[in-house]
């Protein structure tokens, strides 16, 4: 049985203030033949000096003193190295920098190393970019790559397919708690539909439950509405000290919690522990399934990180004391497990976090607003940046600012639609961003809060 000690639940420090202060995007496509990679960092990061931060882009370099960048896969852009070419043609050499891989939460991975190289003192200016380059190869081979992020001595002999691995998840969950197989479509409805108020999504749209669930299987029984779209796409957001975010903004979003966690890549080495508890929950909450979690529907990773990152920012509930939330909700049964692993409600009842209505805008918690991997992007690389991103915006009442001007919809190529409507949430406080890796093998837990 796996045992945890009170230093291995140490709640995280910031030896100073951290803020998050500027993020910009490309849209996510499946094919992006006309850009390269470069390009769209470039854009990205442009977007977010220029259009959030206001500022001129030399004024910007002469501030920068460390950068992070953040790509899931080399074999898709079929680069070594490719953060190097990226820092070069940004303009920031000789400048130091690191590139980080952690699989799906690669993205909440940069933003944690941005973090800990500007709350250590190393640095006071770090632009964190992350970005994928997934249509260079058809997607039988791409989702052979993406898949090779879990146990290639066990798992890939289920067929080299993320959405069989997540399958089998759903299967036990509907097996294990019988939830209305018509909820996990509500999340994929949901999503797609917040995609349509989005210039940057990929996978917009109105759809019936019936038409989610009468869909072409992927994985029995995951339908392709409930499974994450494949993109190419960047997104930036900017990391600084206090001095540095309030000189360049009156808007800064404070870091105030940060965590993460890791479990073993091949999910059936996973040991059965008592049910680590979050602070809203008490012993006797799981006393009929002592010692029998986390099982295969359940991730530890995602409980670590949760655990860690309301510890240090105060969450004591965090439906009640969150106000906007992004999930990496990949699949709907990850998202529906990620419910419950971060305590939105008990083991076994995620359901009811949807059929309650307090996962929808005018709900207690609003979540994946952005329309999420299912309905905007999955460009790997860039996905936990751009979650962190759209909770930014939220959190400084600038989500019209970059979804509802005609600018950023005129500038993809799309026309707004005629039924846009805000999706700005009111007077938003703290948002979090969960960014998960593989079968739960890595995740990343952030909380922003209004720093102004």
């Amino acid at each position: 049985m796996l045992e945890l000690s009170p230093d291995n639940l140490r709640v995280p420090k910031l030896s100073r203030p951290v803020y998050a202060i500027g993020g910009g995007l490309t849209d996510f496509r499946k094919f992006y033949p006309e850009k390269q990679s470069t390009e769209l960092c470039m854009e990205a990061a442009k977007m977010a000096v220029t259009e959030d931060l206001g500022m001129g882009v030399k004024e910007f370099k002469q501030l920068v003193n460390f950068s992070v960048y953040s790509q899931f896969a080399d074999h898709f852009g079929d680069q070594l190295l490719a953060a190097a070419k990226i820092h070069d043609y940004l303009g920031f050499d000789p400048l130091g920098n690191i590139e980080v891989k952690t699989g799906g939460a690669t993205g909440g991975s940069s933003v944690l190393a941005g973090i800990m190289a500007v709350a250590s003192g190393y640095a006071s200016l770090v632009p964190v970019i992350g970005w994928e380059r997934m249509d260079e190869v058809d997607t039988k081979q791409g989702n052979s790559y993406i898949a090779s992020a879990a146990c290639k001595d066990f798992e890939s002999e289920l067929g080299w397919l993320y959405a069989t691995y997540y399958a089998l998840m759903m299967q036990r969950y509907l097996y294990e708690y019988s939830p209305n197989r018509e909820t996990l479509a509500k999340i994929a409805q949901k999503n797609h539909h917040y995609a349509k108020f989005s210039p940057y999504s990929q996978l917009p749209g109105d759809l019936t439950l019936e038409q989610i669930m009468e869909s072409k299987i992927v994985s029995d029984p995951l339908t392709f509405p409930e499974c994450c779209a494949m993109s190419v796409g960047a997104a930036c957001i900017i990391l600084a000290d206090e001095e540095t975010a309030f000189k360049l903004t009156d808007k800064p979003v404070k870091v105030v919690g940060v965590g993460s966690g890791s479990h073993t890549l091949r999910t059936a080495d996973r040991r059965n522990m008592p049910v680590l508890l979050l602070p809203n929950e008490d012993q006797g909450l799981y006393k009929d399934r002592e010692n029998e979690w986390p099982g295969f529907t359940s991730f530890l990773a995602a409980r670590m990180a949760a655990y860690l990152s309301y510890n240090m920012a105060g969450i004591k509930d965090p439906v009640e004391d969150l106000d906007i939330l992004e999930t990496h909700d990949a699949f709907t049964v990850s998202d529906i497990q990620t419910y419950e692993d971060i305590g939105l409600r008990p083991y076994g009842q995620g359901q009811e976090f949807v059929e309650s209505g307090e996962a929808y805008l005018e709900g207690k918690l609003p979540t994946n607003l952005s329309g999420g991997l299912l309905g905007t992007m999955h460009s790997v690389g860039a996905t936990g940046i751009y979650q962190l991103v759209e909770v930014m915006w939220q959190l400084k009442g600038e989500w019209d600012k970059f979804h509802g001007d005609e600018k950023y919809w005129q500038k993809y190529g799309k026309r707004k639609p005629v039924d846009f409507k805000s999706l700005q949430v009111d007077n938003p406080r703290r948002g979090m961003a969960i960014s998960h890796a593989g079968t739960g093998s890595h995740v990343t837990s952030i909380i922003f809060e209004r720093g102004w």
